[in-house]
């Protein structure tokens, strides 16, 4: 199996890249980010490989990370995620930010991605939680304050996210200011003063 590949880059193709590798073009997948990333036709680049073997086909696909590639065959535990569909999301999100997005149930960040129903995005982010943590850098102040009722954060900072999703803000949006609102102002700030400085969060 294929880990890696070091060589220079041949050409571009929509969702794929061919690498030569000591006169052997091969043929990489890419997310639509990790194409971005890649230098000029000729320059040289190095990708971590997942190799998939069909009774059909043997694809590559390449990523500028190993995290990205670690993302890529953990989305694709999920009923109804495969490599193209797990593609389209990493297109979309980081890896960091992906694992924010399911760290904090953000269905709505992850159905951003083509062929990702708003089913598809809650079945992601519920049977993923678990595992975000170990995947990308999780602000654990965030991860605290995710989902509807979170657990072991102060009273100050569950009421405080309450008001600002009685204004209108989204869960994910008012965890994340308040979750920000709390490394600068303390664990004992009081519900009025973490909803004024997420505000101030939210409207930078």
């Amino acid at each position: 199996m294929i880990g890696k590949l070091k060589g220079l880059i041949d050409s571009y193709g929509e969702d794929f890249v061919i690498l030569d590798v000591n006169g052997v073009g091969y043929v990489v997948h890419c997310s639509t980010r990790t194409l971005q990333k890649l230098p000029r036709v000729g320059e040289a680049s190095a990708l971590a490989i997942e190799t998939q073997v069909r009774e059909d086909s043997i694809r590559l696909f390449g990523f500028a990370s190993e995290a990205e590639r670690d993302w890529f065959r953990l989305l694709q535990t999920v009923q109804g995620v495969g490599a193209k569909v797990a593609l389209a999301i990493l297109s979309i999100l980081p890896a960091n930010d992906l694992a924010s997005a399911i760290a904090m149930q953000d269905k709505a960040s992850v159905s951003r991605a083509p062929g990702v129903g708003p089913k598809l995005a809650a079945r992601i982010v519920a049977e993923l939680k678990d595992k975000a943590p170990a995947f990308g850098a999780v602000d654990p102040a965030l991860a605290r304050l995710s989902g509807e009722e979170p657990e072991g954060a102060p009273s100050a900072a569950r009421d405080a996210i309450s008001a600002l999703v009685n204004l209108g803000y989204g869960r994910p949006q008012a965890a994340a200011a308040v979750a920000e609102s709390l490394k600068q102002l303390g664990e004992a700030a009081e519900a009025s003063a973490l909803i004024r400085q997420a505000l101030r969060e939210l409207a930078r």
